[in-house]
Order: structure tokens, then C-alpha cells, then sequence
């Protein structure tokens, strides 16, 4: 089913340029995701995965919730929301003990 995924999906919802965008949107997934998991830059790698995933709560949900109302937006969401406060967790705390941004700032101040 290639056209619910990946630009078919993308022209769905409306976007123009589909192809473009679904290939802008899954490379920065990857590369903010490779980030994230090494520890590395995690602050900033977050921010474009929070934009991400507010666009696509906004765009695919908005339907789901007129149509069944708003548990059943939250049932459905739950894998969004998820991403979406966790990627906002990292964006406060940092990376972790193990990460390269911390490894870099302790090397840094001694």
C-alpha cells in the first residue's frame, strides 16, 4: 500500500510537494534520531522532531477527533503523544550520563 505511506501519505493530508516533504521529514527522523540515541547535540536534535510531531498530531488527528470525539483521539494518539513528551523531556533534561554531550562537557570544564 504505497500510497498510505511515505508521500502517498504526505498528498492525503495535503501537503504540496509530497515527495519533497516526506523525504525532508523522514531524513531529519533518521539523522535526529542517530543523534539522540549516540547522546549527541540531543538538545538541539530534539527541536525538529517536536515540530514534527506537532504538525502531525494537527494534521492527521484533527479528523479522527471531529469524527469520534476525543477519547477516542487520545486512544489513537497515544504513540504521538509519547514521542512528542519525551522529545520534550530531552529538549529540558539533556542527554544522559552515558552521552557524548555529557562526556564533552566534563572534558571540557577540566
Amino acid at each position: 500500500m504505497p500510497q498510505e505511506r511515505g508521500a502517498g501519505r504526505f498528498e492525503k493530508i495535503g501537503f504540496y510537494y509530497p515527495e519533497f516533504f516526506s523525504s525532508l521529514v523522514g531524513s531529519f527522523e533518521i539523522v535526529c534520531g542517530i543523534l539522540i540515541i549516540i547522546g549527541l547535540l540531543t538538545r538541539l536534535a530534539v527541536i525538529p522532531l517536536i515540530y514534527i510531531m506537532l504538525i502531525a498530531l494537527s494534521t492527521t488527528k484533527y479528523k479522527l477527533f471531529m469524527a469520534t470525539g476525543f477519547w477516542n483521539l487520545l486512544h489513537e494518539s497515544r504513540t504521538d503523544w509519547a514521542m512528542l513528551l519525551s522529545s520534550i523531556f530531552l529538549l529540558i533534561k539533556g542527554g544522559g550520563k552515558w552521552s557524548i554531550d555529557k562526556n564533552i562537557n566534563e572534558t571540557s570544564i577540566n
